[in-house]
């Protein structure tokens, strides 16, 4: 089991930045990949950015370019780089760790954008 804890949301103007944490215990040997995910209200959740355990990442083309994920070596913390921040990014940002028992999920932590 992974016990997954975001934070670093908040309200930021338009075309500011943000960086997102995300501190993993737990299980974190047995991490594969994690992800950062978004919600926003009305809508689906949708991806945003994946790493793996090699450090191969992938963007969600809305994202790619602007935002950035990384993470320490030992899958303690999960980051996401938010540069040029849109109205459009506005959404409840949620991390979530990929195990081969399953996937655990974050509770998300807010971001408004303000045009």
């Amino acid at each position: 089991q992974v016990h997954l804890v975001e934070s670093g949301g908040g309200l930021v103007q338009a075309g500011g930045s943000l960086r997102l944490s995300c501190a993993a215990s737990g299980s974190i040997f047995s991490i594969n990949a994690m992800g950062w995910y978004r919600q926003a209200p009305g809508k689906q959740r949708e991806l945003v950015a994946t790493i793996t355990r090699r450090d191969t990442t992938t963007y969600a083309g809305s994202v790619k370019g602007r935002f950035t994920i990384s993470r320490d070596s030992a899958w303690n913390t999960l980051y996401l780089q938010m540069n040029s921040l849109k109205p459009e990014d506005t959404a409840a940002y949620y991390c979530a760790a990929d195990l081969s028992l399953g996937t655990y999920w974050g509770q998300g932590t807010q971001v408004t954008v303000s045009s």
